[in-house]
């Protein structure tokens, strides 16, 4: 029988297989599949392998390294079609989650910058479109494929945890990166609980928004 060699490239650079649970020489991610990455480059690593899982080369995009564990979903997800776009994402589809090691330790100390996590290709956007019903595209600012629970709170890049957010009117994604920095600052000052954080702008961001500025989103 033949013995076939795959080669599996990881943006412009190869990423090694294998069950060694050290890394291969040279490496300088791990990704979350179990393979690794060689690329001398932060853009893109791993974006075919389900992200970084550990950055190997003592840094990352930021300058420091962040292992974000498993992801974990604050509902299970039970539909990846048809879904009903809107100002809040379609829980059925898009119920939100987080990564297991994205304490309020590690999201609120002096190292932690969104950068080191932020992995989302473009064919996971183009996925999220799809099952939204729409035509898998560019929509530019019309648009963007945004993280149900924050970055900032340690959301996850899962596709459980995205959904296509409007650029423009009421309930548009730059309203909605106001309560996710505000969010951020009372986790850490402990005005609100981690988890009643997530649960609440999963459950329902625009309700959120107006118990944490006293004021409705404009409509």
């Amino acid at each position: 029988m033949a013995l076939v060699l795959a080669l599996v490239v990881v943006g412009a650079d190869a990423t090694a297989h294998g069950a060694s649970t050290s890394a291969p020489p040279g490496a300088t991610a791990r990704c979350r599949d179990g393979t690794y990455s060689f690329s001398q480059h932060h853009s893109g690593t791993c974006s075919h392998h389900g992200g970084v899982a550990v950055w190997l080369d003592g840094s990352s995009s930021s300058g420091s390294s962040t292992s974000v564990g498993t992801t974990v979903l604050l509902s299970p997800r039970s539909r990846a079609y048809g879904c009903r776009r809107g100002e809040e994402p379609d829980r059925r589809c898009s119920p939100g989650a987080y990564y297991s090691r994205l304490t309020q330790g590690v999201i609120c100390s002096s190292g932690f910058r969104t950068g080191s996590i932020r992995n989302v290709p473009q064919s996971e956007k183009f996925a999220v479109e799809r099952e939204y019903g729409m035509p898998a595209t560019y929509y530019g600012h019309s648009i963007e494929i945004d993280h149900i629970v924050s970055l900032e709170l340690g959301g996850s890049n899962d596709i459980a945890n995205l959904f296509p957010e409007p650029g423009s009117g009421p309930g548009n994604y730059h309203v909605k990166d106001r309560l996710e920095n505000r969010l951020h600052d009372m986790v850490c000052t402990g005005a609100i609980a981690l988890r009643a954080a997530r649960q609440g702008i999963a459950g329902d961001w625009e309700a959120l928004y107006r118990h944490v500025f006293g004021i409705s989103i404009s409509r």
